[in-house]
């Protein structure tokens, strides 16, 4: 054994060792592993870095902005009502039916897009249901692997044993050809899940950190401070002595305790000939115009001493306060103040807020009292919780601001949802656009990803490029891409071949099955390490060899390699949906292990029946 292979094999012992520890982030234990094989002279720095421009990777980051249109619009959440609906109260009836649905929608796109598409789904329904999201995310990375064994297309694995079937002269494969094992795999897998989720499945909630920043949420806070019963619209008539008078001059809090919020008015752009109204953000400097509404909380009596010191009209109670507090442009947010924040024991009306951060005080929490009345003369105190009302930009722009506040929860996150609501269609039709550009092969999945992320920012399902950004796991896509290499160290070293070459070498006494178990047995576990597809490429010429050699049916042995290939349950690098739900799932390596080998074990008995059944040796 030469230094180069005995190297490749420590590293690849170390990098096991590390991931099975979990004492370091796996992916700077990848990109250590990745180091040290360029560091030994195993892979060229093009070879190591490789994995990055792997269309793979790019295609997980793309899927992870198409996932985050489908949650930020709302479909997620709209599809996983539907299927709550469905299931009723079973909880069992909703996990099969969960699984049976990713498993046809892994029928004709791949494991990877699947796992990224149903996971905001998966996230949103396990929200609904008050459970911890990992009870589903493993289950939903599994059944997605074994959904490539339902269609020609469902995986890369099958077209790579088809095109080497046609390369040696044989018939390549139907595109349901190899559905009949998909389906026994499918209903195996599925048993299995079902019978184990509520023993080896994960049940710590606070090991996952989906469903944090959803604790805080604008209407949550609405509903916390009881700000219900509290905005009231009033329009402008032609003749109001307020008109031209900017709020600055007004002087609402201090007079009549009251706050503007908001002003509509139309638009004075153009041909009117549609009226065009907006709405502008109530600051120092607006000035009123004849005709605007205006959007004012407080008391009744005092919105109605304003009213008519002015001679305005009220227009009455506003119902549904929260969609009118938080929409595209404008939200709430929850502040606190920090132990040497300036604004301590200075009143609301001394503190120039509006002026300084152009946003609204509407409310303070002192030791869960909420003040709505009255604030201009509070006091603040350390320990105070002030809300805020404005511009999402400006919200965004405070929280930036860590000498004087603290804002609570994600308003980045907010500002998001509330941007993407009411477009959970046009997010459904790009979802659709995409898979049917992938199932149709159109153009290269990762071009069809890609023009799905793309719309997603254009039609503003995403807020912007920089929501784009901020919603990809780079902590998966770096653990994928700096893993992908792995397999050109083993083939460059001869260790891949010396393992494949033995195995044959022991097993072929006892036939063609026997040699077929081991091929099985060889891939799937080299399967646990690299990616399927760098599998299938490495053990399918093999196995045909084997196959010709001992005059069998070479169709059974592309197969066994195909399928083999797909069983990536026994650790989190197996495959990039696994490494997708370890993070958002915040399972462990060993989560992988306890769960993973026994489904392993469970898959190698009925394949080893199925196989040979509908493809005879």
């Amino acid at each position: 054994m030469n230094v180069q292979l005995t190297l490749t094999f420590l590293i690849l012992g170390a990098t096991i060792f590390a991931f099975v520890t979990n004492k370091i982030r796996a992916d700077l234990v990848a990109i250590v592993s990745l180091l040290a094989f360029v560091i030994t002279d195993i892979l060229t720095p093009t070879e190591a870095l490789a994995g990055f421009s792997n269309s793979v990777v790019l295609m997980i980051a793309g899927l992870f902005v198409v996932g985050a249109g489908i949650l930020r619009t709302g479909l997620a959440g709209m599809s996983g009502q539907l299927l709550l609906k469905w299931s009723g109260n079973s909880e069992l009836k909703l996990f099969v039916l969960l699984l049976i649905i990713v498993g046809s929608v892994g029928a004709f796109m791949s494991n990877t897009g699947t796992v990224a598409l149903m996971m905001p789904i998966v996230v949103s329904i396990a929200i609904s249901m008050k459970v911890s999201p990992s009870k589903f995310l493993l289950p939903l990375s599994y059944v997605a692997s074994l959904s490539g064994l339902m269609t020609l297309i469902a995986s890369p694995t099958n077209l790579i044993v088809s095109q080497l079937l046609v390369d040696r002269g044989y018939s390549k494969l139907g595109f349901f050809e190899i559905t009949p094992i998909g389906i026994v795999g499918m209903i195996a897998g599925i048993a299995y899940l079902v019978l184990v989720r509520n023993i080896l499945l994960p049940k710590d909630q606070h090991r996952t950190q989906t469903n944090e920043g959803y604790k805080l949420s604008p209407k949550k806070i609405i509903k916390q401070y009881d700000l219900n019963n509290r905005l009231f619209k009033i329009s402008v008539p032609e003749e109001s002595s307020i008109i031209e008078t900017s709020l600055a001059e007004l002087k609402l809090p201090a007079k009549y305790t009251l706050c503007m919020m908001k002003i509509h008015r139309k638009s004075q752009e153009g041909i009117n000939l549609l009226p065009m109204t907006y709405q502008e953000m109530a600051g120092p400097t607006s000035v009123i115009h004849a005709k605007d509404e205006l959007y004012v909380q407080g008391e009744e009596a005092d919105i109605r001493h304003f009213v008519d010191d002015y001679h305005l009209e009220m227009q009455g109670l506003v119902e549904g306060e929260a969609d009118e507090l938080v929409s595209k442009h404008l939200g709430i947010a929850e502040v606190l103040l920090t132990p040497n924040s300036s604004f301590i024991n200075e009143t609301v009306s001394s503190l120039g807020f509006r002026e300084k951060y152009n946003l609204n005080i509407i409310g303070i929490n002192r030791k869960g009292g909420y003040k709505l009345q009255d604030m201009v003369s509070h006091k603040l105190k350390f320990g105070d919780a002030i809300l805020v009302q404005g511009a999402w930009d400006e919200i965004l722009l405070l929280a930036r601001e860590t000498q004087d506040v603290v804002v609570v929860g994600q308003p980045k996150e907010h500002a998001s949802v509330a941007a993407a609501t009411g477009k959970a269609g046009i997010a459904g039709i790009i979802m659709l656009f995409m898979i049917m550009l992938m199932a149709f092969e159109i153009f290269p999945a990762v071009i069809s990803v890609m023009i799905g992320a793309v719309l997603m920012i254009l039609t503003g399902c995403l807020r912007n490029m920089e929501d784009a950004y901020s919603n990809m796991n780079f902590e998966s896509i770096v653990l994928v891409a700096a893993m992908l290499p792995m397999a050109t160290a083993l083939e460059k070293t001869g260790g891949m071949a010396i393992l494949s070459n033995g195995i044959i070498k022991v097993l072929g006494d006892y036939g063609p099955y026997g040699v077929l178990i081991g091929v099985y047995i060889l891939t799937a576990v080299f399967g646990q390490f690299i990616s399927n597809t760098a599998t299938a490429v490495l053990f399918a010429p093999i196995a045909m060899s084997a196959a010709i050699a001992m005059e069998v049916n070479p169709t059974t042995f592309m197969i066994a390699v195909a399928v083999a290939a797909s069983m990536a349950f026994a650790t989190p690098i197996a495959s990039p949906t696994n490494a997708l739900v370890m993070t958002a799932g915040g399972y462990k390596f060993m989560d992988f292990v306890r769960i993973g080998i026994p489904l392993q074990i469970v898959m190698f008995i009925v394949m080893m029946i199925t196989i040979p059944f509908f493809f005879p040796l």
